[in-house]
């Protein structure tokens, strides 16, 4: 059975919310902070589910990815990779699908289409808090997948803000900033 995984980039307290800096919080931009090296490549670790899985996003999210990545084919092993992947974006608005290819939309329930998916094939959340958090609430993620940055915002989304049972599937130290890649499951999963 394919799983539903969700791969965010998580500070120590659990934001999830503008590591990237594009939303202009006061604490915005903290994975930036760790050079580089903390943000490219398989960061998450995709391997062979970018040829076999499919990835979701919040419109947003997509209208940055699809912005950012197509550019980087040319250079880039893993943009090739992620560019040449199954991709869908939630939205009810038009978007213009063709910007980066293989997208479709997805337009009714995320999380019901999301299962539907997962009876085949990997699906894979990307970013999109409010997606995210719909789909934690729902209970419907399988395992997530944390880019755990060195850094405590003390403000912003949390990933957990109720808390959450979780089960360590596996971690490993990435890079020279002590930047971690954390796998828990969903307990009892």
């Amino acid at each position: 059975m394919a799983r539903i995984i969700v791969a965010q980039f998580i500070t120590l307290d659990g934001v999830v919310e503008d590591p990237d800096g594009s939303d202009g919080t006061p604490f915005g931009g903290w994975c930036f902070r760790h050079g580089p090296e903390a943000i490219s490549g398989d960061k998450f670790h995709y391997g062979s589910i970018l040829q076999t899985g499919i990835f979701l996003f919040g419109r947003r999210t997509w209208e940055a990815f699809s912005a950012l990545w197509p550019p980087r084919d040319a250079t880039d092993p893993f943009a090739r990779a992620l560019n040449a992947a199954d991709k869908a974006v939630v939205t009810g608005d038009d978007v213009d699908l063709a910007r980066w290819q293989n997208s479709r939309r997805v337009e009714a329930d995320p999380v019901g289409w999301a299962r539907e998916t997962a009876a085949t094939r990997d699906v894979i959340v990307i970013g999109s808090g409010s997606l995210v958090e719909r789909f934690v609430d729902a209970g419907a993620v399988d395992e997530y997948r944390l880019r755990v940055f060195p850094t405590a915002t003390g403000a912003g989304r949390r990933l957990f803000p109720g808390g959450a049972a979780l089960d360590l599937v596996s971690v490993e130290q990435m890079g020279p900033t002590s930047l971690v890649i954390a796998t828990p499951s969903v307990r009892g999963r």
